[in-house]
């Protein structure tokens, strides 16, 4: 099988977070980011993660590739949702701060799907009419975005840690990890420290690389 993804995309890490949960044998094949005809000939939209099944037949929309990676071994399997509401409350709260932090940054370092010229001038163009400013703005006022995120980080205050369930992973942390993981490129940006350690846990778990090396 294999898994059709970019790295920075939180969608994607969704299911890249089952592919080493699970210890499934899954090939992680990083497309160009403006390359998005390569995503329509597979799946018919501009979408990813995109899973090339073992019969050849394509599957979109992360979370449905979620389940069907978990239903693969029964082993051990996801857990329900137990704080998706106060997940999905932060998620809300902090994209302004967490977009403006990540987009201009995604592209400054050295990520697979960023490798030809192309693909960034794409990405800082669809990106930047999104939060209606240069990258540059962006990066300029980090400061600002990480003292705004200081804001949203209590809403994560009853979400539980791995280490407190027996090191069983759920969908809360399908929901909540990527976005956390990806803060992790933004080198001035102190995590609380239960967010710090939860950020870990599952990392080690899922074995999915965080920025903290390349993060500026």
């Amino acid at each position: 099988m294999k898994l059709f993804i970019f790295d920075h995309c939180p969608y994607c890490v969704r299911a890249m977070m089952m592919t080493g949960w699970k210890g499934l044998n899954v090939e992680w094949v990083y497309l160009q980011n403006q390359d998005v005809d390569a995503r329509i000939r597979m799946v018919g939209a501009n979408m990813v993660p995109i899973l090339e099944k073992a019969d050849g037949s394509f599957m979109a929309e992360s979370l449905d590739i979620v389940a069907y990676l978990d239903k693969l071994t029964s082993d051990k399997s996801l857990a329900p949702a137990v704080f998706s509401q106060q997940i999905q409350h932060f998620l809300q709260e902090s994209s302004y701060y967490s977009s403006r932090l990540l987009f201009p940054r995604n592209v400054k370092v050295d990520m697979p799907e960023f490798q030809q010229a192309e693909a960034i001038a794409w990405y800082t163009k669809n990106k930047t009419a999104m939060i209606s400013m240069s990258f540059d703005d962006a990066y300029a006022k980090s400061a600002n975005y990480i003292n705004g995120l200081a804001h949203c980080w209590p809403l994560l205050d009853s979400v539980s840690l791995p280490s407190e369930r027996q090191y069983q992973l759920s969908y809360d942390d399908i929901l909540l990890f990527p976005g956390l993981r990806n803060l992790t490129l933004v080198k001035d940006l102190a995590f609380p420290e239960r967010i710090r350690r939860y950020i870990e846990e599952v990392a080690e778990l899922t074995q999915i690389k965080l920025y903290d090396d390349m993060a500026i």
